[in-house]
């Protein structure tokens, strides 16, 4: 080989370097397919046969080809993203026509130093994304805090009136007697202004710092009593309900009116959504290092598209009027405030499942 065809070789190498940092610095990060691509375009223009040439580029979610890929032969070099291997780089050539020794050194040396410049594109994308994952959960949770702070003050507010609501019109229904209509509306009032109370009740809890009062108590008890409480409106609804619970104590450090909570909060749900004649069913048991605690319903489920967001405050699927959206909310604080998790998974062949996994102490 010449000296002439060397210096060629190495002009077209140093100009495909230079084309891939060009195309690196001008990257328009919303578009890192097309980046990627004319970094393939640029590489296949730089090789001895680029007519014949095709090249690839595949890490990720990315798959970039020149061109349709025949039988090949081919050299790779693999792109790394925090010294990770996460994809890579390949040259082909037709097998038909070529075999490995028709690559040359400098096509090697070249593949592997426009792999390390794909590295570093994808590293700063990462990083640019994981920015801005950050960015949006700082931005809302400084949005939480405001509503916190103004969802107080607003409950606040709302308590004095609603209470005077409440008292006048049961005051207003204790004198009437003849007028049916007037009991009638009176009760509406009444119902009315109870839901309201309940929703400013939530929204305290959701935006104060409730006190807590954590002892180890043996929660059995603890579930059939919410049961019990709520066996009126299972009947109400013509919802069966079947409770499992272990004979002998489980013993968990927790508040337990906040566990009752729990319980009504996520066996009302169940209620709501659950047909004529379902059954909703309430176990608890110790696995390993955990107190499991699970409710199972044969309501409709949750929609794929609603499942992340059924933690989110003020997010609900009930019909309006019959729900506030703080419900589950509500829960997830209480939950994660004793350590615990809770996760939702499908029934078969329909329904809901909520699991809350207790630290055992």
């Amino acid at each position: 080989m010449t000296l002439e065809e060397n210096l060629n070789k190495r002009i077209k190498e140093l100009t495909c370097l230079y084309e891939v940092s060009s195309i690196i610095v001008n990257n328009d990060y919303k578009e890192l397919d097309k980046t990627l691509y004319s970094i393939v375009l640029s590489i296949r223009k730089s090789l001895q046969y680029n007519k014949k040439a095709i090249v690839e580029i595949q890490s990720g979610p990315f798959h970039l080809i020149s061109s349709s890929l025949p039988e090949s032969v081919y050299i790779e070099s693999a792109i790394k993203v925090f010294n990770e291997p996460k994809g890579s780089i390949k040259i082909h050539y037709p097998s038909s026509k070529y075999v490995l020794e028709d690559f040359l050194t400098e096509e090697k040396k070249l593949l592997q130093n426009v792999a390390i410049n794909v590295g570093d594109l994808l590293e700063r994308a990462s990083i640019r994304e994981n920015e801005a994952v950050l960015k949006r959960k700082m931005e809302h949770a400084d949005r939480l805090s405001i509503l916190g702070e103004i969802t107080a003050g607003i409950a606040h507010e709302l308590n004095t009136p609603l209470a005077n609501i409440l008292g006048f019109a049961e005051l207003l229904k204790a004198k009437e007697t003849d007028d049916d209509q007037t009991t009638k509306d009176l009760d509406k009032i009444i119902n009315s202004a109870i839901f309201s109370r309940e929703v400013v009740k939530k929204l305290m809890f959701f935006a104060c710092e409730m006190p807590q009062n954590l002892d180890e108590t043996n929660i059995v008890p603890v579930i059939k009593d919410a049961m019990n409480l709520l066996d009126p409106t299972f009947k109400k609804n013509e919802v069966r309900y079947k409770v499992n619970l272990p004979e002998e104590p489980v013993l968990l450090k927790a508040d337990t009116i906040q566990l009752t909570q729990v319980i009504f909060n996520l066996v009302l749900n169940a209620i709501y959504f659950s047909p004529k004649n379902g059954l909703i069913e309430v176990s608890l048991e110790e696995i390993n290092k955990k107190i499991r605690l699970k409710i199972i319903d044969e309501g409709p489920g949750i929609a794929p598209e609603n499942v992340d967001k059924i933690f989110q405050p003020f997010f609900t699927t009930k019909t309006v009027g019959d729900g506030s959206g703080l419900g589950l909310s509500v829960v997830h604080g209480i939950i994660r405030s004793h350590r615990a998790t809770i996760d939702y998974q499908s029934n078969k062949p329909s329904g809901a499942i909520f699991i809350i996994n207790f630290p055992k102490q």
